[in-house]
């Protein structure tokens, strides 16, 4: 075991782990800050928390298996349809909210959020990350649980700028409908009909899932505020009766 940590070589595949897994986890820390921002304000510390550590989890299985589930053809659609329904839920305000809501409940579902999304969003990711392990287990397990904090600071960090800044709720569903349009640009079984990865077009796509997650969202918050006063009228008749 010892001889294994004072190798040259584990302590550069170690840190290409921890490099590649929280560059290419930008994304992930938007939906993990997403998922938090409508908890009351006691639980968004958890969830990030537990959010994360159960990403991370969950990403050594995908990990293990990339080769396998990457193989398996429109998975990347399904996953792409995912991502934009999951962009479109975070926008609408109030998800989770209400008395009638449990606060455990509410937790639980943030927390499903992120690991839907994390599942989603890392089948590319972990090709990276395994290519860097290079087979060895230990290794990938214990670079991706030290990026665990980072991805904890970098979700805390966004969550407080979104609450200082509403626009970037806004831009941060753009970025999971941007990454769902990129998730069907490498869909191989639709490569015959798409534009080349690297063209001039390469770009439509991601811009379209961004533009549909976002219209979509205000589209279904503006009617959610519509009926939320009609709503009350009606609680408030029923009370009187």
């Amino acid at each position: 075991m010892f001889e294994i940590l004072g190798a040259p070589h584990f302590w550069v595949g170690l840190l290409e782990i921890i490099g590649v897994n929280v560059l290419l986890s930008g994304d992930n820390a938007v939906v993990i800050a997403l998922a938090a921002r409508s908890l009351p304000s006691g639980q968004r510390a958890r969830a990030v928390l537990l959010g994360s550590v159960a990403a991370i989890a969950m990403r050594i299985v995908l990990t293990l298996a990339a080769a396998e589930v990457l193989d398996l053809p429109y998975l990347k659609m399904l996953g792409a349809a995912a991502l934009l329904w999951i962009g479109i839920r975070l926008l609408l305000p109030g998800q989770g909210k209400g008395p009638d809501a449990p606060s455990n409940r509410t937790l639980f579902a943030a927390i499903r959020t992120i690991l839907l999304a994390d599942i989603v969003m890392s089948l590319d990711n972990v090709i990276a990350v395994a290519a860097a392990a290079e087979g060895d287990l230990t290794l990938l397990v214990l670079g991706l649980l030290i990026s665990v904090p980072l991805i904890v600071f970098g979700s805390t960090l966004v969550l407080k700028l979104m609450d200082r800044f509403p626009i970037l709720v806004a831009a941060g569903g753009a970025l999971l409908g941007y990454v769902a349009g990129e998730m069907v640009m490498r869909e191989t079984a639709l490569q015959p009909w798409l534009p080349p990865e690297n063209g001039p077009w390469s770009i439509a796509l991601p811009a379209v899932g961004a533009l549909l997650v976002v219209g979509i969202g205000k589209w279904l918050a503006g009617r959610r505020d519509q009926a939320e006063p009609q709503r009350v009228i009606e609680l408030n008749d029923g009370e009187r009766r």
